[in-house]
């Protein structure tokens, strides 16, 4: 069973930063792409970064957030400076993910983290 968790939300001051983390765990074969998306109340949940060999990130976020990853760890990062009130929402990461080399990818969501930032 694979598992997706979030980390790293928390309250900061508008112009901090701040470092989600996405771990995977469980039996898989490789993490194709991880994408990390927003929801803020009352709003629908938006792509914010995607990470697959390349990176690409919504344009309210380019040059403040940068995405990363760590293949040994199977772990992927999100890094976000100068943050502002609208980007408090839950931040959560979603992974495709095949369990061998021949069938697609699955993807596979975490819960989320809560990233509130005050003014």
């Amino acid at each position: 069973q694979v598992q997706v968790v979030e980390s790293g939300g928390g309250l900061v001051q508008t112009g901090g930063s701040l470092r989600l983390s996405c771990a995977h765990s469980g039996t898989f074969f490789a993490i194709i792409s991880t994408s990390w998306y927003r929801q803020a109340p009352g709003k629908q949940r938006e792509l914010v970064a995607t990470i697959n060999g390349k990176t690409t990130y919504t344009d309210s976020v380019k040059g403040r957030f940068t995405v990363s990853r760590d293949f040994a760890k199977n772990m992927v990062y999100l890094h976000m400076d100068s943050l502002n009130t609208e980007d408090t929402a839950v931040y959560y990461c979603s992974s495709e993910i095949t369990h061998d080399a021949y069938h697609l990818p699955r993807q596979y969501w975490g819960r989320g983290t809560q990233v509130t930032v005050s003014s």
